[in-house]
């Protein structure tokens, strides 16, 4: 690229998004190692938290409501910077969520020392209609991982809840295939703006893989510089398998070889193993089909039950639920659901190794 769509592209904000548990924060913290954005040691929740419970911050009201609470959440001690002129360009500048994410993470680039920002909030890939309207021009990568090694984290985590009489592995395996395909279909529509790689492409290629991403973001990802520099992931892994991560043989890919149970497995390709095998993972059972009734109907049934919480969740309904809350209820909620560093602070601007690409 040449002229000013180079200018636009190499500091565009870029959108770091997939299911939880499948390499965003790893690659994140790749991006913030490489050098020029904002070290953001949190996943913003902008979209997929903040707004559901307290609404528009563009409305005085709910950005009051919302201040008040968090302010005082690890997600905005991680930013590290002064309340005062933040609070001020909110009062002036913010329209809508997209102003309050972009105000905040300019304060930090600001305090840093440079020009780019990017966002670490997995679940944000079901808002990207909204992200690609109000930031039109943004850059989303989605990093898709293997569904058994995700749901097998997933499951390990407590976070999904399965319908009556189901195994939660299984509901996180449908979790997966859900929120993945969601996000591969609103990508569609944002064309050159939208990349897919591979968590499994990126642990075994790293230098290639973040070589192609720096091109797609006209930025220089330099992997011996972000080995070196090491920041958050990069130089600690963060895994649901703590005491594996103290093992020399480390390894986060094909862990639900070991994580399965044979009936698990069996039922989990049963249903999940054909968009599995859509995405280039072979299945351990053998070629699975759609038309397995039994299957077709879980692929339904979940379908119907994640599209029921996500839209029920950006209702009146959600949002008059936690403004029945106190305080500091909710401020405790946040900072017990949310991934954030709210210690580490960074020494010195973290600058590109030769700039732009």
């Amino acid at each position: 690229m040449t002229g000013p769509a180079q200018s636009t592209r190499s500091t565009a904000p870029v959108f770091v998004v997939g299911c939880p548990r499948s390499g965003t924060t790893l690659l994140y913290d790749m991006l913030l190692s490489a050098g020029g954005f904002a070290v953001y040691l949190a996943e913003s929740n902008v979209f997929n938290l903040l707004v559901p419970r307290f609404g528009n911050p563009g409305v005085r009201s709910n950005r009051r409501r919302l201040l008040d609470v968090w302010l005082q959440t690890k997600l905005f001690r991680a930013g590290h910077v002064d309340p005062s002129p933040l609070q001020a360009r909110l009062d002036a500048e913010c329209h809508h969520a997209g102003d309050f994410l972009k105000i905040f993470m300019e304060e930090i680039c600001r305090t840093q020392q440079v020009n780019r920002w990017a966002d670490n909030s997995p679940e944000e890939i079901l808002y990207l209609p909204l992200i690609k309207r109000l930031f039109p021009n943004a850059l989303v990568v989605h990093i898709i991982r293997d569904g058994r090694d995700a749901a097998a984290s997933l499951n390990k985590q407590g976070w999904i809840r399965p319908l009556p009489g189901d195994r939660r592995l299984l509901a996180s395996g449908m979790y997966w295939e859900w929120i993945v395909r969601k996000g591969r279909s609103y990508g569609k529509a944002l064309g050159e703006d939208y990349t897919e790689l591979h968590f499994e492409d990126l642990i075994a290629s790293p230098k290639q893989i973040l070589a192609d991403l720096g091109k797609f973001l006209d930025h220089d990802l330099d992997y011996e510089r972000i080995r070196q520099v090491g920041i958050g992931s990069v130089g600690q892994p963060n895994t649901s398998f703590p005491q594996e991560s103290k093992n020399a043989g480390f390894n986060p890919i094909g862990r639900w070889k070991t994580s399965f149970s044979p009936s698990e497995l069996a039922e989990f390709e049963d249903v999940v193993g054909p968009y599995l095998q859509e995405l280039g993972y072979p299945v351990a059972n053998g070629a699975t089909s759609k038309h397995s009734s039994r299957a077709a109907r879980k692929r339904t049934l979940y379908r119907r039950y994640f599209d029921t919480k996500i839209w029920l969740k950006n209702t009146w309904l959600y949002r008059a639920y936690y403004g029945m809350l106190d305080r500091n209820v909710n401020i405790s909620r946040i900072n017990y659901i949310v991934m954030a560093d709210d210690v580490t602070r960074p020494a010195v601007p973290i600058s590109l190794k030769s700039g732009p690409r």
